[in-house]
């Protein structure tokens, strides 16, 4: 067991006894002694045990010192206490900063004496130090002096290689004497030096313009200029940026006065003559003038920046001066002159085209206004070009458009009626369309990248909307006087075809342009890429599909309405009996098969098939069930017999993907749909007698308690109203005792009066106009099959339908009666019960 660290250092106080044999034992004594391996060391034996008595005794003395160690401490902790020792510290300090402070005074004087001792040593120093400044700037002012009269010689002498030389040694030696301009002969030899540049500036310019405008009597040697080159690069770049841009002037000069604006040769159809022009003058100055130069000095480039710089400002006045008279044809020529001149001199000089920046830097003049190249002139008159493209996209689609559309739809192979044709994937418009975009835009980056790029997307946004609206959404819509080809087909086959073509359209312009977009933004300034996008103009693609799939299904519809019209007017309760499928089965299932046979090889993106066959299979799923409710009564038989029809009709459903394209998920709604109604079928189909068992199968079919639902299977079984008071009596009965039952359940969006709906499945109204699907139709497009919610989708709300074989009022503003309500549903079933006849 581990002990206090107190009781440790107390037993190791006590056990510490020199020579005692168990001493050693106890010296290493610490937070981790045990006591019984202690003990065991001390005493190992019984023999040892005689020892026991001596160290009780030793272990006594040692507490007896202890406590009197600790008396002792403790007087003394009490004597150090007093307060009279306090006050002699405190006397104690004080005499110790006073010898602080008389140290620091012997300090101070001794400072002194040294100082005074060691005086003349330091200004001996100094007076050293004086000296060799003195001779120094001295001897620098004697060679400063020889150095300015031999270059005087040699200026008079115009021996310019060696004035350099001498020049840049005399800025050398002069700089020093800056700060001894007070002192009158370092000023006078100062003025002499300014007198002097000055009087070799005034040389130079003679020189040089004597050199630039030949005298052919008095020719300057170009070995003159060469080393008067080497005197201006001495002097300072103000001076020889001075010299440079005289010489482009003068070099210009004709080229500035042959080509005036208010001239013939200085209008814009004549700007190739002024690059022939310059290039004859660039061609002059290197086969002349260019080795006279430093290569350093960059002369030819200086002048073709002074050239673009002027030839600019004549542009964009010549522009401006156009204004509304300007083609898109001249513009876009003299554009590519100008570009085709930049290429070159970019080209000449071994730099990049889109570095002709850095040509244009070099230009001195109007420093104050941002540098631009030829080009930038004709950014502002861009909008001519856009344009154009404006009216020749509006020339392009003019007969694909608004009531021409349909006949271009019609031209196409797809919607031929020649075998020998092929089918074309895509309108042929929509692929010219984008092609003339990509030319467009090549052609507008290579010029500009800024606004006019972001005008130019803009536009193809605008047409992508017309082509879409105007195109497209106009294609879809078939004329008013057109009718069935047969009454015996009753669908058009090329009203799916061309439906199906413009899926494929729809879907090729949609992504298209989401890769439009990422081009426009991977050239255009970045700047402006957050102003460039296409988003809503691949929403409305997106909206020519689903109209386009809405076409398909008013197809489909047409193609089966004659089946389940033939379904509704049986009489169900005449059959006697269930020997295979009814004859209208058949044909509904060899329309569906020839729906699904012309739209497979059609649609290219298998994820629009998917959602088509998603929608289809909900609406037969709902039309039957309509046909259905409308088909009361059915009776026993008849319900058999509508549960056969129902699975084959699924057995052709599961079929409609294919093999290849065939989705566990299709499976699954589907069969989830159609169990529903064998659910419903099955309820129907056993006896009313015995009552219990009727009900207790529909407990177990449907499981809910609803008194609404179970008289929906009665209504739909042709039960009489007297039978159904006693069965809906033994109902309440029975539910009444199962809590556990729920209160709806799918039964409860059925509606028992499709009439009023059916205008909502029928996608053809009488005046030709479509109608919009409601939610049955929304589901696909969200990953979910519409075949799931078939019932909810075409009944009304649980609870809150109309009467169970009633007739609901068509009227506008007039609300169905409901048959329960939650609160009185049993006093109605009471006050039924109670007036019914006996």
């Amino acid at each position: 067991m581990d002990l206090p660290h107190d009781v440790i250092l107390s037993i190791e106080r006590i056990l510490n006894v020199e020579n005692a044999p168990y001493a050693d034992s106890l010296d290493t004594l610490s937070s981790l002694f045990n006591p019984t391996r202690t003990l065991n060391e001390l005493f190992p034996d019984e023999a040892s045990l005689a020892q026991l008595e001596a160290a009780q005794t030793r272990l006594a003395q040692d507490v007896e010192a202890k406590w009197a160690e600790i008396d002792s401490l403790r007087a003394e902790l009490q004597r150090d206490q007093d307060p009279q020792k306090m006050q002699l510290i405190q006397e104690m300090i004080s005499d110790l900063m006073g010898q602080i402070s008389r140290i620091r005074e012997q300090a101070t004087e001794s400072e002194a004496v040294v100082r005074d001792i060691t005086k003349d040593i330091q200004l001996l120093d100094l007076a050293k130090k004086n000296l060799i400044t003195s001779m120094t700037t001295l001897k620098r002012l004697q060679m400063l002096a020889n150095a300015l009269s031999q270059l005087e010689e040699l200026v008079k002498e115009r021996k310019y290689a060696e004035t350099s030389q001498t020049l840049a040694a005399v800025k050398e030696l002069s700089s020093p004497f800056k700060s001894y301009l007070p002192v009158p002969q370092i000023a006078v030899q100062w003025a002499r030096i300014q007198t002097l540049q000055g009087e070799l500036r005034t040389r130079l310019d003679h020189e040089f313009d004597a050199f630039f405008l030949q005298d052919p009597t008095n020719p300057i040697k170009p070995s003159l200029i060469s080393n008067a080159c080497l005197v201006v690069d001495v002097i300072g770049d103000d001076f020889r940026a001075h010299l440079i841009d005289r010489y482009c002037a003068i070099e210009l000069k004709e080229y500035r006065r042959v080509f005036r604006i208010s001239d013939e040769a200085g209008q814009l159809d004549n700007l190739p003559r002024r690059f022939a022009f310059f290039k004859r003058t660039l061609s002059t100055y290197d086969n002349e003038h260019a080795r006279v130069f430093p290569p350093e000095w960059r002369v030819g480039q200086h002048m073709c920046a002074k050239f673009i710089d002027f030839t600019r400002e004549d542009l964009s006045r010549l522009l401006e001066k156009g204004g509304n008279a300007l083609t898109v044809s001249t513009l876009m020529q003299s554009l590519q002159q100008a570009l085709d001149f930049e290429a070159f001199i970019s080209k000449k000089y071994a730099t990049n085209v889109i570095q002709i920046r850095d040509i244009l830097k070099l230009s001195t003049t109007g420093t104050s206004r941002p540098i631009q190249s030829l080009a930038s002139a004709f950014e502002p008159y861009m909008g001519i070009f856009v344009d154009a493209q404006d009216k020749a996209l509006s020339d392009m689609l003019a007969p694909h458009r608004g009531r021409k559309s349909r006949a271009s739809l019609e031209a196409t192979p797809s919607s031929s009626n020649e075998e020998s044709s092929t089918p074309a994937v895509v309108l042929p418009a929509s692929t010219e369309l984008f092609y003339f975009y990509r030319q467009i835009l090549e052609q507008c980056s290579k010029l500009f990248v800024g606004k006019p790029l972001l005008d130019l997307a803009n536009l193809q946004k605008k047409w992508l909307k017309i082509f879409a609206e105007d195109v497209l959404a106009s294609m879809k819509s078939r004329p008013v006087n057109q009718s069935r080809r047969s009454s015996d087909s009753r669908y058009d086959v090329s009203e799916i075809k061309n439906a199906c073509l413009l899926i494929n359209t729809a879907e090729y312009c949609q992504v298209t342009a989401s890769e439009l977009e990422e081009k426009v933004k991977d050239k255009i300034a970045p700047e402006y890429k957050d102003n460039v996008s296409f988003q809503t103009e691949r929403d409305l693609f997106i909206g020519v599909i689903s109209s386009a799939i809405l076409v398909l299904l008013r197809e489909l519809e047409s193609a089966v309405e004659t089946s389940f019209d033939i379904m509704t007017k049986t009489s169900w309760v005449s059959i006697a009996n269930v020997s295979g499928p009814s004859e209208y089965v058949g044909d509904l299932v060899r329309s569906i098969e020839r729906i699904a046979t012309t739209v497979n090889p059609l649609i290219e993106q298998k994820k629009y098939l998917r959602n088509f066959y998603d929608k289809a299979a909900a609406l037969i799923l709902a039309r039957f069930t309509n046909a259905l409710v409308r088909s009361r009564p059915l009776k026993d038989v008849g319900a058999e017999q509508l549960l056969l029809d129902l699975q084959e009709i699924r057995s052709c459903l599961l079929k409609l993907p294919g093999e290849t394209s065939s989705t566990s998920i299709f499976s699954r709604s589907v069969s989830k749909s159609t169990t529903r109604l064998e659910t419903l079928l099955k309820a129907i189909i056993p006896p009313e007698d015995p009552a219990e068992g009727f009900i207790m199968n529909y407990i177990l079919l449907v499981g809910d308690a609803s008194f609404s639902n179970f008289q929906k299977v009665l209504d739909l079984k042709g039960t009489p109203r007297a039978a159904q008071n006693d069965l809906l009596d033994s109902f309440v009965t029975i539910t009444s005792t199962k809590p556990e039952l729920e209160g709806t359940s799918f039964l409860s969006s059925l509606d028992m009066d499709p009439s009023s709906s059916q205008q909502l499945i029928n996608l053809t109204s009488p005046s030709g106009s479509r109608a919009n699907l409601p939610a049955l139709l929304a589901g696909a497009a969200g990953g979910t099959s519409a075949a799931e919610g078939i019932l909810s989708a075409l009944g009304s709300p649980p609870l809150s339908g109309p009467p169970t074989g009633s007739d609901s009022s068509s009227k506008g503003g007039e609300q169905r009666r409901e048959v329960f309500s939650d609160l009185r549903r049993f006093v109605t079933f009471g006050l039924r019960k109670d007036t019914a006849p006996t």
